[in-house]
């Protein structure tokens, strides 16, 4: 029998729950400006300070920097107004006058193998936190940033920027609302093409191990459990380099995870991708539920397919959801809200550890070609001293 073709129709939005996380019905009378030592002043750092915090003037000051590259010290310095002596070359010293600076908080916006350092700096002198994503990029340093900042008692917070978008926001609404019924599995797929030297931004990320998985992949682990709502019990797949001269490191993954509540999720990642193009804030999700499926590609709409045997297959659009921020300004946002008495944000260091843990169980299920129990490195991690 042959198909009715597919129609497209629009849902009740009675059947659409509102975006999460939304602020607080009220804040206080008197909100404190919070005082920043800012770890990173070019690339994403120079982001953070120049466009990120921009809603939160009132709210955040950043109050001294720290980089390794003058030139950059100098751009975001002036950008700032901030004097000589308050842009700093080691971290040490800048953590060294965090008392005289009055700082209370602290943003990390380095490469990855910094983290550790700069997260154990600040939590020694109980500044709050709020670290660019990955955790770090081992998971020896990502368990004793975890630790570093639980033995401090500061409040620390990762940032998965990729949740607070309106494409995915839509997506995660179309999943809320009940219609669709369980979830069964998530399809998720990033393809980039980075086949000439250098085309990712800077040099490191062509140079490094597990640069897909550590620089990119990270985004989308947290993101399969953002949808599904479900943590990663095991993780099997592998990474490999085909032999792509613009890579030194693994270009290729795929990956399939058992979830927690019997989800199950298949995850592609590549930096050579040839076709179909699915990069940044463009990725593929499906999310196959028991009456139907949910789909979003690279166009940004959010598609639901119901099919009925006998009767073909219903389409219909999600209506897009408006943010009042987006992205990183979210994050920094929700930040703020923590440390002035509101709700934890969903990305703090504990629940991201889970999207960290499926992201070294990944390197060495492929590293072994096993499967690696996700769920058992996050008990042995948290139970460690």
């Amino acid at each position: 029998m042959s198909q009715t073709p597919a129609q497209t129709t629009s849902p009740s939005s009675a059947s659409i729950p509102r975006p999460e996380h939304p602020r607080p019905d009220s804040q206080p009378s008197h909100i404190p400006r919070h005082r920043w030592i800012m770890v990173g002043a070019g690339g994403m750092a120079g982001n953070w300070i120049r466009n990120h915090f921009a809603p939160y003037r009132d709210r955040a000051e950043i109050v001294a920097i720290v980089d390794v590259d003058p030139a950059a010290l100098e751009r975001s310095g002036d950008f700032l107004g901030l004097p000589q002596e308050r842009r700093f070359i080691r971290m040490e010293d800048a953590f060294a006058a965090a008392a005289s600076l009055e700082a209370d908080c602290c943003g990390v916006a380095v490469p990855p193998r910094f983290h550790r350092p700069a997260v154990e700096l600040a939590a020694a002198r109980g500044l709050h936190v709020l670290s660019e994503k990955p955790i770090a990029d081992t998971w020896d340093d990502a368990v004793a940033i975890y630790h570093a900042a639980g033995r401090a008692g500061i409040k620390m917070q990762v940032m998965q920027n990729y949740r607070y978008t309106p494409r995915i926001q839509t997506l995660k609404r179309a999943l809320d609302g009940g219609r669709l019924g369980q979830i069964r599995y998530v399809v998720a797929r990033f393809a980039a093409d980075y086949r000439q030297p250098l085309s990712w931004g800077a040099a490191f990320r062509h140079e490094m191990r597990h640069a897909i998985l550590i620089e990119g992949s990270i985004h989308h682990f947290d993101q399969i459990r953002h949808l599904s709502g479900a943590d990663c019990e095991q993780i099997a797949g592998w990474e490999w380099n085909p032999g792509a001269p613009s890579f030194q490191g693994e270009c290729l993954t795929l990956y399939t995870m058992r979830l927690s509540g019997g989800v199950h999720a298949q995850y592609e990642g590549s930096g050579l991708a040839a076709g179909w193009q699915n990069s940044w804030h463009g990725e593929y999700y499906r999310v196959e539920c028991e009456g139907g499926a949910v789909v979003l590609d690279r166009d940004h709409v959010v598609r639901v397919q119901e099919h009925e045997r006998g009767q073909g297959l219903r389409l219909w659009e999600v209506p897009p959801v408006s943010l009042e921020h987006e992205g990183h300004r979210a994050v920094v946002g929700q930040f703020l809200d923590w440390l002035d008495g509101g709700p934890a944000p969903a990305t703090t260091i504990d629940d991201n550890l889970e999207s960290t843990a499926m992201l070294f169980g990944a390197i060495e299920a492929s590293a072994r070609s096993r499967v690696v129990n996700v769920a058992a490195m996050l008990d042995q991690a948290r139970g460690a001293v």
